[in-house]
């Protein structure tokens, strides 16, 4: 059976988990010539500027939509899915799915559409929003993690919703040299080192792991991957702490595997998440995870290899991640984290799962979440 032309819609194309699938979406894909990456916002020479990965993603297209709601971008978006041929759009948040399932109804295609997280539902105004639309246009939900599914449930009663959770490339995350990766990030070799792979925005509570950095022993130093606007206001904040010497923003890191390898925790302490990717991608690569727990962060962690604290509270994050350096990892307890990840957390099982879904919302053969063969 063919394989369907997919198009990947998402907001806008800035480096963070969503945006990270979008592209493992169609590199990972059987034929990738067969996946299309649509971003609302933007233009393809401001979104490849502002990210180094996506200078050589093909079959990109940027429709610059200007704040606010613009309905002639639903028309702009609905004559690119039939210049393209697109079967099924494959929408990704809530903005992603008004516009393309809109355009998607215009030109006749099916639609996808992946909710990654469900915090958002608890505000009335975006609850009636998000219900209206997915009883308008029908998409097929899918949720990033099963406590996902339970909230779309809960607000958004008798829409079914199923779950498919999201996946990395654990060919590409796997352990390697810690201090090779450690010279050519910069970081020092002789001492202990947590790392944090996320945009500086206030969701991501940078600050609660700064504060709670500071209560750890002295020799200890922490690696930021990521950029955003809370940058100044951060380092400001190590500053005043009196660790500044020991904090490390290293930006948008172009080589992420090198990350998770040069560090020895990984740590998220996230007010909100969906089902975040850099826990699988930080195990995967063999390093142990502190999280809070919220959204699905408890479904990316390995039973009996990570720990997750309550949202806010620095006094139990900074006890996690001293018990996590102290303790340190045994090989065997790795190699089970890692396994954990292939098995649950895999990018190929995710796009078969994901090809089944497009299939089914065509009305083709096939049972939702299997693959079709080309």
């Amino acid at each position: 059976m063919k394989q369907p032309v997919i198009a990947q819609i998402a907001q806008q194309l800035a480096p963070g988990g969503i945006e990270t699938m979008v592209l493992d979406l169609q590199s990972g894909a059987d034929n990738p010539e067969q996946v299309h990456i649509i971003s609302l916002e933007g233009t393809e020479t401001s979104l490849k500027d502002n990210w180094s990965r996506l200078q050589n993603v093909p079959r990109l297209h940027a429709l610059n939509k200007p704040p606010g709601i613009q309905l002639s971008t639903i028309r702009q978006l609905a004559d690119l899915l039939r210049s393209l041929n697109v079967d099924v759009v494959h929408t990704h948040h809530v903005g992603p799915m008004l516009y393309g399932g809109l355009a998607a109804k215009l030109a006749g295609c099916g639609h996808v559409h992946t909710e990654h997280d469900a915090w958002h539902l608890a505000n009335l105004k975006r609850r009636i929003l998000v219900g209206t639309f997915f009883h308008l246009l029908r998409p097929t939900v899918i949720a990033d993690a099963r406590l996902v599914a339970q909230s779309i449930q809960r607000y958004i009663p008798m829409f079914p919703t199923e779950v498919i959770m999201n996946g990395i490339n654990t060919e590409r995350f796997h352990p390697g040299d810690q201090n090779q990766a450690r010279r050519h990030l910069g970081l020092p070799t002789d001492v202990p080192v947590i790392g944090c792979a996320a945009r500086l925005t206030a969701v991501k509570s940078h600050d609660i792991l700064l504060s709670a950095f500071a209560r750890l022993p002295e020799n200890t130093h922490l690696a930021l991957a990521g950029g955003g606007e809370l940058e100044t206001s951060l380092r400001q904040q190590a500053a005043s702490l009196g660790v500044s010497d020991r904090v490390h923003f290293l930006g948008v890191v172009g080589n992420m595997p090198e990350f998770f390898r040069a560090i020895d925790v990984f740590c998220l302490a996230s007010q909100r998440e969906g089902l975040p990717l850099s826990p699988l991608e930080a195990q995967a690569c063999g390093r142990q995870v502190v999280m809070t727990d919220v959204g699905g962060c408890s479904e990316a962690t390995a039973p009996d290899y990570g720990l997750l604290v309550p949202a806010g509270d620095i006094d139990s994050l900074s006890t996690a991640l001293q018990r996590q350096l102290e303790e340190g990892c045994s090989d065997s307890a790795r190699l089970s984290a890692r396994a954990f990840v292939r098995e649950h957390g895999d990018l190929k099982r995710m796009i078969a799962q994901y090809q089944g879904y497009y299939l089914h919302s065509l009305g083709r053969q096939g049972k939702p979440g299997e693959g079709c063969d080309a």
